[in-house]
């Protein structure tokens, strides 16, 4: 067992660096997808279906992925997880520069790294076991990582396919993964706290590893599904994955049908991003000092309204009115819905538990993926498609508003003395 002894600085939040990068890395390369749609159709002469397929076979693989990864983080510890898919994620993204076809893709992106990426499960764990009083923070500052990764990943990998060529944008996201990510979570990530020699003066450590307990936590993972707050999260998590996924694969030939040009389409992206950015910051603050599912069900109005904007109105006053609008809420569900759950069913399962709701929410988007490119194919646009991101994120808003999370939260479970 390795002894670190820590005087000043939390080692919880040299856990969350090391996870910020990797979310860069990942979440930054799956959003950056639709950067390829369009040099991808006319390379290998196929219609947004095709490519759409690819995508929306990643989104699934990764979603079926997600509680498998989960329940080996359960039982082998989240560390180990997180290290074979750093490793993954980074020789899948030099393998995707050698695809000739739709096919390779699908082997390369669709089944290798969105496997690997399924990750939220064991992410869950490691912070869930390392925070306490603030883990919405601290979960909101890993998915801002996504979010800078977004901002930085979505204009270079766009600047590199026009200037030079997309396989050797491929190739540099595979060269920051084998040089950042993976040395990283080998070196920095552990399981939990017990593994750390932490100075007596350290009050932020006793603060932060308080131990929890709450009505509805669970031994058996199914048990959750006898429960009414695990359906709305997953509710809520489906409609997430509908409405990221169909953007971050379509947004910029969204713009490219709106003659607006992919650079500038990229930059909305990466405003976008950097917005989210402060979003996830600021969601996760205040949802430590309120309650989360209030929180929650204002982040899917708010990407309602952008979705809306994307209908109503056109051309560039639609593209930068989303980027702003659409920003204040792109990410910010993940650190809440995986808060949530780790409030409502423990610690034991909770590997689990998030890869079962990542699953939803990977279904969602691969469904979603699929059909708006058949919709743009058939029609010329993507407004029909635009309008199911509408009505189902007002579903999603609801079912998270009527959670009762003072009821079963063990943020505010008060256990019977005896």
């Amino acid at each position: 067992m390795t002894l670190i002894k820590i005087s000043k600085i939390y080692y919880g939040w040299l856990i969350v660096g090391a996870l910020f990068l990797s979310s860069a890395i990942g979440v930054g390369t799956r959003q950056g997808f639709g950067v390829f749609v369009d040099t991808w159709g006319g390379d290998w002469e196929v219609n947004v279906s095709t490519i759409s397929l690819a995508a929306a076979i990643g989104w699934l693989v990764n979603g079926l992925a997600a509680p498998i990864l989960g329940q080996m983080a359960d039982k082998y510890g989240p560390k180990r997880v997180l290290i074979f898919c750093s490793f993954v994620i980074s020789l899948g993204s030099i393998l995707v520069a050698s695809s000739f076809n739709v096919f390779t893709l699908s082997i390369y992106y669709g089944f290798l790294i969105s496997f690997a990426t399924g990750t939220g499960g064991p992410i869950g764990i490691l912070l869930s076991k390392w925070f306490k009083k603030r883990r919405g923070v601290a979960m909101g500052a890993v998915m801002a990582g996504g979010s800078i990764g977004s901002l930085f990943f979505v204009p270079l990998l766009t600047f590199i396919t026009i200037n030079f060529s997309w396989q050797l944008a491929w190739i540099m996201v595979g060269f920051f993964g084998f040089v950042l990510v993976l040395p990283l979570s080998i070196f920095v990530l552990k399981d939990k706290p017990d593994e750390i020699l932490q100075s007596a003066e350290s009050q932020s450590y006793n603060n932060e590893t308080k131990v929890e307990d709450g009505p509805l936590w669970v031994d058996k993972w199914s048990n959750a599904y006898n429960s009414k707050p695990m359906w709305q999260l997953s509710i809520g998590y489906f409609v997430c994955g509908i409405t990221t996924a169909s953007i971050s694969v379509h947004f910029i030939k969204w713009a490219i049908s709106e003659n607006i040009s992919p650079y500038e389409a990229a930059f909305s992206f990466s405003v976008l991003s950097a917005v989210n950015g402060i979003s996830v910051l600021a969601s996760g603050y205040f949802s430590d000092k309120f309650e989360r599912k209030l929180i929650l069900g204002m982040v899917y109005f708010v990407r309602g309204l952008a979705f809306l904007a994307l209908i109503l109105l056109t051309g560039k006053i639609a593209l930068w009115t989303f980027a702003i609008v659409g920003g204040m809420s792109w990410l910010a569900t993940v650190p809440l819905t995986t808060a949530l759950t780790s409030e409502f069913y423990g610690y034991k399962k909770l590997g689990s538990l998030v890869g079962l709701i990542n699953m939803s929410h990977q279904i969602g988007g691969a469904i979603a993926v699929l059909i708006f490119g058949m919709i743009y194919d058939y029609y010329g646009n993507y407004d029909l498609g635009l309008w199911v991101g509408v009505i189902t994120l007002i579903i999603a808003s609801l079912a998270s508003f009527s959670i009762k999370e003072k009821q079963f939260s063990s943020r505010f479970y008060k256990p019977i003395e005896n």
